[in-house]
């Protein structure tokens, strides 16, 4: 699918050209303009195929989110009957990175997703404990298949290949292959190195695959705003 995107790395808007009979799914929110060819539908995101449990999931999954978190998990398609364009942007500042999927699964954080196209299948995937230590949430973007897929973070976004081991900071992790193994870990120094390093945990990944990572942290930012703010 022709796309490309302008503005990078503060200011990222994600440019698609659909030919006719070419669809995209985008996160709820995301689309800027698009050309009045287009046809959009909202839909719940369960998954390629999902029966009614995957859909009751994805649901349940939807509603904790909006409880918890002020979130929820739809997608817009996006249909081309006789082809068109589509502007998206996330929501906050910072790059977008196109991945090509050639089969194999990708675990992202869920704010990080922004689009798909092509035989790909994104839904969400329990993450437990691991996923929360990691600052995830409870749940991962799980996104399989052959296709194109667009994500997005807070800061630009770095590719590193891993083979063997690789320690990243929980607040800078965007997204890696699921053939990775993930640990969470203190970042050194005992208990004391856990509560002034700074770095509250790590994430350690092995095995073979590749890692995404973002620039800046959003919690980071949060906690530099936070004594800032009126009480």
């Amino acid at each position: 699918m022709q796309h490309r995107t302008k503005h990078e790395p503060s200011s990222s808007l994600l440019e698609v050209s659909l030919d006719p009979g070419e669809a995209l799914l985008a996160e709820a929110g995301a689309m800027v303009a698009r050309s009045p060819s287009l046809r959009t539908e909202v839909r719940l995101n369960a998954g390629r195929g999902a029966g009614l449990l995957g859909r009751l999931k994805a649901f349940f999954v939807a509603l904790l989110r909006k409880l918890a978190g002020g979130e929820t998990f739809f997608v817009n398609r996006i249909e081309a009957p006789e082809g068109g364009w589509v502007w998206l942007a996330p929501p906050l500042s910072g790059g977008i990175k196109h991945v090509r999927l050639q089969g194999e699964t990708v675990l992202f954080g869920a704010g990080s997703y922004l689009a798909s196209a092509g035989d790909v299948d994104v839904k969400v995937r329990w993450g437990g404990l691991r996923a929360i230590l990691a600052r995830e949430g409870v749940f991962f973007i799980e996104a399989s298949g052959v296709g194109d897929l667009w994500i997005t973070s807070y800061g630009a976004i770095e590719e590193l290949a891993c083979d063997g081991s690789l320690v990243v900071d929980s607040g800078h992790l965007v997204g890696f292959d699921a053939s990775l193994a993930l640990t969470i870990r203190s970042p050194g120094g005992g208990l004391m190195g856990l509560m002034v390093s700074g770095e509250g945990v790590v994430c350690e990944l092995s095995g073979r695959g590749r890692v995404l990572i973002q620039s800046r942290s959003a919690g980071a930012l949060v906690g530099w705003l936070a004594p800032l703010l009126p009480p």
